[in-house]
């Protein structure tokens, strides 16, 4: 059975402008704006009050071309792409990050990804889903407290159909993009959020880095929620304070770590499907680009630790993290 009942699909000419835009951003990516650069400020990270622990659930990656996922960037001609989720523990509550696929997920979700996106991103037929990843690595779902998503694309919530009753905490404006109209945006996962508690917030906060936003989690300043917008109006960060120093979860912001690194957006085929606003998701690409030396930055589909700097490890939460005098 689909998972969502009426899905928004591309037209015609949105999908014809994404294929025809595949050659020019290989021989001509678009440029880094040098004076949105100069005009972004980092305003540094607060001091946390206490530290987090993070794990990655174990995911088999299918290669993709890097053309797809940075523009011009010729070598390696094919980088890892998974669907990545990941469990935090705070002395207050161990929460999922991400929930990504449920079991059956192709019939269930991919199905009702549009085509010409969903020849694109499909994942692996043999793709681990959320309850059997939680269970390789010894964690219950039942000692999870509450999910919080990067945005609400279905690769990054299916797995809440696995997960009946479990609250999730949502960014409002993520949550009024999917829920308004009789229509579900394009990979909307509307079903997974019926039938469960709900926590909205507002990125009411203060800068943070140099995004202009922010959410305090917990109060404590060890998990801050910043704003990412672009791949969807909605979509966050979600800076976390470990042991081993800040790390940045950023959602689908960008889908690679190279581009955070030579400041390259997407290819436009599939990113003008995929992406609520491209100019918005390139602004936001520069602010990543400022801080890419200060904090950890792994995005959603990025393998991690086949990348530098990225500190992300692949096996269960240790104990809940200890509190700084």
């Amino acid at each position: 059975m689909p998972m969502i009942e009426e899905v928004a699909r591309p037209s015609l000419l949105t999908c014809c402008r994404a294929v025809a835009g595949l050659p020019l951003g290989v021989v001509r990516p678009r440029r880094p704006d040098r004076r949105l650069l100069a005009s972004i400020t980092d305003h540094g990270i607060p001091s946390p009050g206490t530290v987090v622990d993070m794990a990655r659930l174990p995911q088999r990656a299918r290669f993709v071309p890097t053309l797809a996922v940075a523009e011009g960037v010729w070598r390696p001609a094919r980088t890892p792409n998974l669907i990545n989720a990941f469990v935090v523990r705070h002395p207050r509550g161990t929460f999922l990050v991400d929930p990504g696929v449920c079991v059956n997920v192709h019939e269930r979700a991919v199905s009702d990804v549009p085509w010409a996106l969903r020849v694109a991103v499909r994942p692996r037929r043999d793709v681990i889903d959320v309850r059997q990843a939680l269970s390789a690595v010894g964690i219950e779902g039942r000692s999870i407290d509450f999910v919080l998503p990067t945005h609400l694309h279905w690769d990054h919530v299916a797995g809440l159909l696995d997960l009946p009753g479990l609250a999730v905490h949502l960014h409002r404006q993520e949550h009024s993009w999917m829920t308004r109209g009789p229509v579900a945006p394009q990979g909307g996962v509307r079903p997974a959020l019926r039938d469960r508690p709900l926590s909205l917030y507002d990125l009411d906060g203060p800068p943070v880095l140099s995004f202009p936003r922010s959410h305090d989690l917990f109060g404590d300043r060890s998990v801050l929620l910043v704003d990412l917008a672009g791949h969807t109006p909605g979509s966050i960060g979600i800076l976390l304070q470990t042991e081993s120093g800040p790390t940045l979860l950023a959602g689908d912001a960008v889908w690679g770590r190279i581009q955070v690194d030579r400041l390259r957006q997407k290819a436009s085929y599939p990113a003008l499907l995929a992406d609520a606003d491209r100019d918005i998701a390139w602004e936001t690409l520069h602010r990543l680009h400022v801080v890419r030396h200060r904090v950890a930055i792994v995005p959603s589909h990025d393998a991690g630790d086949a990348q530098p700097g990225i500190r992300v490890r692949s096996t269960p939460p240790g104990p809940p993290a200890r509190r700084h005098p």
